[in-house]
């Protein structure tokens, strides 16, 4: 992956809408939604809707799919692996297993 691409991917995801769209697309892996069920399970209006899926389609993060009437979108899993790759690539000297992750919770 390019810098650029991963660029893009996070400027996309910057927004909470966003966000909460590929979440729910990637709940909905492998058959995605189409946009009315997107609108319905976030509560988005399909206008609001419409912008959000544009953008992150551009991004490459979803892919569609004309059914009839409907588009089907479904989350590019692929894309977001390939971003943990780029991500990753150099942890540890190569050796991503020696990499010691410690989640603390904010108390000393």
């Amino acid at each position: 992956m390019e810098k650029s691409t991963a660029i893009t991917v996070f400027e996309s995801l910057a927004s909470g809408v966003r966000l909460d769209i590929f979440r729910l697309l990637v709940r909905a892996a492998p058959m995605g939604c189409v946009a009315g069920e997107i609108a319905h399970q976030l509560a988005i209006p399909p206008t609001n809707l419409s912008f959000h899926l544009k953008a992150l389609t551009h991004a490459g993060l979803l892919t569609v799919a004309q059914e009839g009437r409907y588009s089907r979108y479904r989350a590019n899993i692929e894309l977001m692996y390939g971003l943990v790759d780029y991500l990753t690539a150099e942890c540890c000297s190569g050796v991503p297993q020696s990499a010691s992750i410690t989640v603390s919770d904010g108390e000393e």
